[in-house]
C-alpha cells in the first residue's frame, strides 16, 4: 500500500502531466469496489454488466471491466493516483482531498448512494452529543478525515462555536466498522459508542443491549450526505469520454433496478460481496429512513467542502460543487 508520501509524491505528478497522468483511451477499465449496502449499486453495475452496456450503446464495444476490492477509501486514494485503478467510488472527504492536493486533476463523475450514518451508543449516559466529555471513546473509521471525524467537527462547530471544530477529536478512536460493532457488543470494552454506517448501525441497534441513536448525520449537516461517489482522474475523463458517460448512464440503471427490484439487487450484493446475513435482514435495514437514498446527483458536499477550508484540510474553496465534479454531471441538481 502506498504511503500519504507516494499520495502527495503522485499527485504533484498528476499535476504536472499535460492533460493529466495515464491519459490514453482504453477498453480494459479497472474500478475500485468497497463491501457494505452504501455501495450496492456498485455491484448491481458490477453483476450486470451496466458499464460495458452503456458503452455499447455510445459506440465502443468490448469494454471489459474487472472490479478490485479495497477495504477502506484511502487505498483506494493511492491506486487511483497510481494509476492501479482508473475510477474509484468512496466518500465527499476523499474527493475533495484528492481534487484540492492534484489541483483539480481529479473529480467526481457521479454520486451513488446518500444513506444517514448513526451515532449509536451503549452508554445510558449518553443522549445527544452534549452529554460525551473527557474519558469517553466514539470509533469512527479513520480519525479526523473519515465522514464521520468530519460530521463530529461539523457538529462541535454548531453547538460550541467554529474554533471549537476539534471538540470531539479526542475523543475519536480509529476502529473498522467491524470491529467497532464487536466492541459495542463487548460491555467491558472501553468503546461505548460507535459512528456507524449500514448495514453495521442497524446491526448495533438490533443486537447491543441499551443501543441507542445519539446523532443523525443528516440532521448534523442539514440534508442527506453523498457517500458513495464514483471519481477519476481529468487525464483519464479526457481520454475516454464514451466510458465517463457509460458509467453515468450504468449509474442511473443501477439505481432504478435498486429501487424496483430490491430483493434481486441484494441478492446480487449478498453474491459479490460474500456477507451472510440474510436477503430479509438486509430488506429489513433498507426500510429504515434515508436507506433508500441512491440518487445520482452529489448531496451536502459544499457544505464539507466549506468546513475542509476552513480548518485547512484543503486549500482552494470551491465556488460550486461543479468545480469538483466533471462536466458529465453538471445538468443534475448537485449542492
Amino acid at each position: 500500500m502506498f504511503t500519504r508520501r507516494n499520495v502527495l509524491a503522485l499527485g504533484a505528478a498528476l499535476v504536472a502531466a499535460p492533460g493529466g497522468a495515464f491519459a490514453q483511451a482504453k477498453t480494459d477499465i479497472a474500478i475500485s469496489r468497497q463491501p457494505g449496502i452504501l455501495y450496492l449499486p456498485t455491484h448491481v453495475i458490477e453483476k450486470k454488466k451496466l458499464l460495458e452496456k452503456h458503452a455499447e450503446r455510445l459506440g465502443l464495444p468490448g469494454v471489459t471491466t474487472k472490479w478490485i476490492a479495497f477495504s477502506n477509501g484511502g487505498a483506494q486514494q493511492d491506486a487511483l493516483l497510481s494509476g492501479s485503478v482508473d475510477i474509484i467510488n468512496t466518500g465527499t472527504g476523499p474527493l475533495l482531498v484528492l481534487w484540492d492536493k492534484t489541483r483539480g486533476r481529479v473529480k467526481g463523475i457521479c454520486a451513488s448512494s446518500a444513506q444517514p450514518l448513526l451515532l449509536i451508543s451503549r452508554d445510558p449516559r449518553i443522549k445527544s452529543l452534549a452529554d460525551f466529555g473527557e474519558g469517553d471513546k466514539i470509533a469512527v473509521p479513520t480519525v479526523r478525515v473519515s465522514t464521520q471525524a468530519i460530521l463530529l467537527q461539523l457538529a462541535a462547530s454548531q453547538m460550541f462555536g467554529p474554533d471549537k471544530w476539534n471538540h470531539f477529536d479526542a475523543m475519536t478512536v480509529q476502529l473498522g466498522h467491524p470491529d467497532a460493532f464487536v466492541a459495542l457488543k463487548n460491555p467491558s470494552h472501553e468503546v461505548k459508542s460507535h459512528f456507524a454506517a449500514p448495514p453495521f448501525q442497524a446491526y448495533g441497534l438490533k443486537q447491543v443491549p441499551g443501543a441507542h441513536v445519539v446523532a443523525n448525520s443528516a440532521e448534523i449537516i442539514g440534508s442527506p450526505l453523498s457517500q458513495g461517489q464514483f471519481m477519476t482522474t481529468t487525464g483519464f475523463a479526457e481520454a475516454n469520454p464514451k466510458i465517463v458517460q457509460a458509467l453515468r448512464a450504468a449509474a442511473e440503471e443501477a439505481k432504478a433496478f435498486v429501487e424496483t427490484n430490491t430483493a434481486e439487487a441484494l441478492e446480487i450484493y449478498r453474491e459479490v460481496t460474500g456477507d451472510k446475513t440474510s436477503t430479509a435482514d438486509l430488506l429489513d435495514v433498507l426500510k429504515e429512513p434515508g436507506m433508500m437514498e441512491w440518487n445520482i446527483y452529489p448531496q451536502g458536499t459544499m457544505k464539507f467542502a466549506t468546513h475542509l477550508a476552513k480548518i485547512g484540510a484543503i486549500k482552494n474553496q470551491p465556488a460550486s460543487w461543479k468545480d469538483y465534479y466533471l462536466p458529465v454531471a453538471h445538468d443534475l441538481p448537485g449542492n
